[in-house]
């Protein structure tokens, strides 16, 4: 599989980061992007440049998008010169978008009435594991087609799960997002309130980070937090796309949810006040405004780097009780 010839679209914080990975790897890579610096950052590191995306699609095996939204993707794939036009027999889309689960499938269909394989393979961890290949990989597909990208999958990522077919790895991937959503609005109302009753904030991190109340939000995002940097590489409105589908995703399916909305609404108010392109952990200065207080620790980085080696993609095995 590493010898097939790929073609990425979206060389955006997350994008970029898979991108790269593929080049250090000697795959022959094909790129595309609407930002120009993007693309000559990859042309100077050896990979081919495409002027639309039916081009690259005619000129490689694989191709994988990562996009910022479900618009953007349907455009990408179904304009006049969009990658539907340039797939044919034989070749694979891997839809690395965080996207709506019916968009997904819709756009699957197109793909195979080409004679193409269709799958959605949105990632998880953050881009400091991105950058690595450490990340976490959702795969929704025929479990063949799953078996075929799963050596590519091996080198974007570290733990590769078979979801089941196309939609159900852009369902799971919405669910997650909702999650780590979650647990950044609590920690940054938990982190205010120990600010505001004077404990210190090294210790505070360090009494979460050993406690029942940890987590991956609190391991990686309140370190930007307490640093003051606030930078994960994700933003408001990218929050608010996602927490949307998963909201929409309950109410398709007829779930009351509780928690969902306030979280929404909570971060449509800090696009508003701070602007859609804000960082998401800075949802905490709603608080620190209302409060008058600087939310603020001692030797946390400024960003997340991830210092764990890479290590070879592996499939995660769901557990089931055995029926013996």
């Amino acid at each position: 599989m590493s010898d097939l010839r790929i073609g990425f679209i979206g060389l955006g914080n997350v994008g970029g980061q898979l991108a790269g990975n593929l080049l250090r790897h000697g795959i022959e890579l094909t790129v595309r992007d609407l930002d120009p610096q993007r693309v000559a950052s990859f042309v100077a590191r050896g990979a081919k440049p495409a002027n639309s995306p039916r081009e690259l699609a005619a000129g490689v095996d694989l191709v994988i998008t990562c996009l910022p939204s479900p618009a953007v993707s349907a455009q990408v794939m179904e304009q006049p010169d969009g990658v539907l036009a340039g797939l044919a027999a034989g070749k694979i889309w891997l839809e690395m978008s965080t996207t709506d689960h019916a968009e997904a499938r819709r756009l699957a269909a197109r793909v195979e009435e080409r004679g193409a394989t269709a799958m959605d393979c949105p990632v998880s961890g953050g881009c400091h594991r991105a950058a690595t290949g450490n990340i976490s990989i959702f795969a929704g597909g025929t479990r063949a087609a799953f078996e075929r990208v799963l050596p590519v999958l091996s080198i974007l990522g570290q733990r590769i799960l078979h979801t089941g077919p196309v939609g159900s790895a852009s369902m799971l991937k919405v669910l997650t997002n909702y999650l780590c959503t979650v647990h950044l609005a609590a920690l940054a109302e938990a982190l205010t309130v120990a600010k505001v009753a004077g404990l210190d904030m090294n210790t505070t991190y360090e009494g979460i980070r050993i406690s029942s109340g940890n987590s991956l939000v609190h391991e990686t995002e309140s370190q930007v937090i307490l640093n003051g940097s606030r930078d994960i590489n994700f933003t408001m409105d990218l929050v608010v796309k996602d927490v949307g589908l998963f909201d929409a995703l309950a109410r398709d399916h007829d779930v009351p949810l509780e928690l969902s909305p306030l979280v929404l609404g909570i971060f449509r108010d800090g696009a508003r006040r701070y602007g859609e392109r804000e960082f998401s952990p800075n949802i905490i200065r709603r608080l620190e405004d209302a409060c008058a207080v600087r939310v603020l620790g001692e030797g946390f980085p400024a960003q997340m780097v991830d210092d764990e080696p890479k290590i070879p993609g592996y499939e995660v095995v769901p557990r089931r009780q055995s029926l013996l």
